[in-house]
């Protein structure tokens, strides 16, 4: 049985060459200087999609703490202060202000968080337009590390390292 030739196939491993295609036949760096800005631009495209996911993050508390103190509950029987002042003979005119602006006869109540929360366009529309940003820039940055280059390799891992030294403590208590 004769063994097939393996000095025709290509071999898989990391190249070191300055000429790897990068996103399409358009992008081949043919100078060194072309190549740094390359792998320059793979830093600041990992170092952005880690700054995407601090974003979202962060404004995944926003919109559920909005959501929480969303909650209103009329207090049966309660008078508001304002009426009261009003309604007392001896009082000169004047209005009460509270911490909340104007008091009215409802309380805040803050929700406590079980399970999802109910869905709204001003929230869920912009949660998957940043997972969107997230995802496409994730994947550009995977077609970079699958050249199997060691520069746009090593520019991925400065990038994302880079990106969770400066945005990492926005992203406590989240696992991705």
């Amino acid at each position: 049985m004769d063994m097939p030739d393996m000095s025709d196939t290509p071999s898989m491993g990391f190249t070191n060459s300055q000429n790897t295609l990068l996103y399409s036949s358009s992008w081949v760096p043919s100078t060194p200087s072309a190549y740094a800005a390359t792998c320059i631009f793979l830093i600041i495209l990992a170092i952005i999609g880690r700054g995407l996911v601090a974003l979202k993050t962060v404004m995944e508390q926003r919109w559920l703490a909005a959501a929480l103190d969303r909650r209103y509950v009329l207090i049966a029987g309660k008078t508001p202060e304002a009426a009261a002042i009003d309604s007392n003979p001896e009082t000169k005119t004047s209005s009460l202000v509270t911490a909340q602006g104007v008091e009215e006869s409802v309380k805040v109540v803050r929700r406590v968080w079980r399970g999802p929360l109910p869905w709204r366009f001003s929230v869920d529309l912009p949660r998957a337009l940043l997972f969107l940003c997230i995802a496409g820039v994730g994947y550009l940055l995977m077609l970079a590390v699958m050249t199997l280059n060691v520069g746009y390799f090593c520019s991925v891992l400065t990038g994302t390292f880079m990106g969770e030294l400066a945005f990492g403590r926005y992203n406590e208590g989240i696992e991705h």
